[in-house]
């Protein structure tokens, strides 16, 4: 064993639930997959083919560090037409490996060896991950089945100390589906103010909801000076392999995480850049059509789950299910583990997601909907054997 020249952070780190399970199911027949956070989509045609052009036109060399204007502009438009907020293009944006290097620079600029970043639960797994290879201390806050997992204000302030350095918030969230409140988000805003604290919204999901309007927090009112936003292109536009996305925020922190991006990765991808760009520009009817056929599959998989007695709140955002799975009896790591062997479903059980995960399972219906059928078939066939 070697793993004592490993760091203590990295050493005493959780393996991701959701690599076990796909790791499992990569080595298996006949697997329906509900597991992976990936839309089954291809990434649409008009952006395939700016990519293309990208490199067939020579785009291949480094960009500016913040990356290429022409995309934070269309970017800055985009924003400040969908949710009224304004960020300066030259100096408040800076375009990133996907939204997890958002999520890295973030925690790396802000904080010092034993901040404390809050953090409502269960939530993405590289939260807590983030945190704790910057060197701080993730604090959860379970959020509860009978809150439709939307986090509850109070609870968020009980859990503030001297050492509170920021708080994290992901709505739409994974892996619930919940989306929170503007009454909610507006305490997380008061707490923020009162404490002298930064908030770190992560909006990769912002584009992915069914029968409500998202609230892009740092449009709320007092917000901008002590937010950064984390997004991305990845969901939003079926660009998972593209690896863009972005992070912006008032230039007073801008200026911190860039100084971070320079020595991490010098720019994003050039040629997912000029893809990105013709996202924005070009890519609203595609996005549309998927939304509708997520909302067509989430009806199917919510539905059938409560049907075979697997309680399941509706989920407004994303494209998650967090069916409750222990009134099997089981535990949600076992209730997963056989339900991958036994009739090779592939779902990731809730404990890997963090405090309140527990008993519940992640089920992703970004899959065909007639795959999404079989699954509920064989979901009901275990379930009934239990």
């Amino acid at each position: 064993m070697r793993d004592h020249y490993l760091s203590r952070r990295v050493a005493g780190m959780k393996p991701s639930g959701i690599r076990k399970f796909f790791d499992i199911a990569a080595t298996m027949k006949d697997v329906i997959s509900l597991g992976v956070g990936e839309p089954d989509f291809t990434t649409p045609p008009p952006i395939l083919k700016a990519g293309i052009n990208a490199l067939n036109s020579g785009q291949t060399h480094y960009t500016s560090n913040y990356g290429i204007i022409e995309l934070r502009r269309a970017l800055s438009k985009h924003l400040e037409a969908r949710y009224g907020v304004h960020y300066n293009p030259e100096t408040e944006i800076v375009i990133t490996v996907g939204g997890s290097e958002a999520l890295n620079l973030a925690a790396i600029a802000l904080l010092n060896p034993g901040d404390e970043v809050i953090i409502p639960t269960p939530c993405f797994v590289s939260y807590q991950a983030a945190v704790i290879l910057a060197g701080g201390v993730a604090v959860e806050v379970p959020c509860k089945i009978e809150n439709n997992f939307d986090f509850d204000p109070d609870q968020i302030r009980a859990a503030i100390t001297p050492r509170t350095k920021a708080i994290l918030v992901g709505f739409p969230s994974n892996p619930t589906g919940a989306v929170s409140s503007r009454e909610h988000l507006l305490e997380i805003a008061k707490m923020a103010e009162e404490h002298d604290l930064i908030v770190l919204s992560d909006e990769i999901y912002d584009r992915l909801v069914y029968g409500v309007e998202h609230v892009c927090y740092p449009a709320l009112p007092g917000t901008y000076d002590r937010t950064l936003l984390l997004g991305g292109f990845s969901k939003d536009y079926a660009m998972t392999g593209w690896r863009i996305g972005y992070v912006a925020g008032p230039e007073h922190l801008i200026n911190g995480l860039l100084r971070v991006h320079q020595f991490m990765v010098m720019s994003a991808p050039t040629v997912a850049q000029y893809a990105g760009l013709e996202a924005l520009l070009n890519g609203e009817p595609y996005v549309q059509k998927m939304v509708a056929e997520y909302d067509r599959r989430r009806k199917l998989l919510v539905s059938g789950l409560n049907q075979i007695g697997l309680a399941t709140f509706e989920p407004k955002g994303a494209f998650y299910a967090f069916p409750k799975v222990d009134v099997t009896g089981l535990d949600d790591e076992t209730f997963c583990d056989r339900l991958l062997k036994e009739e090779h479903v592939a779902i990731i059980p809730g404990n890997s997601f963090g405090a309140g995960g527990e008993g519940f399972a992640r089920a992703c219906y970004a899959t065909g909907y007639d795959q999404l059928e079989e699954a509920l078939e064989r979901i009901e066939r275990f379930v009934g054997k239990l």
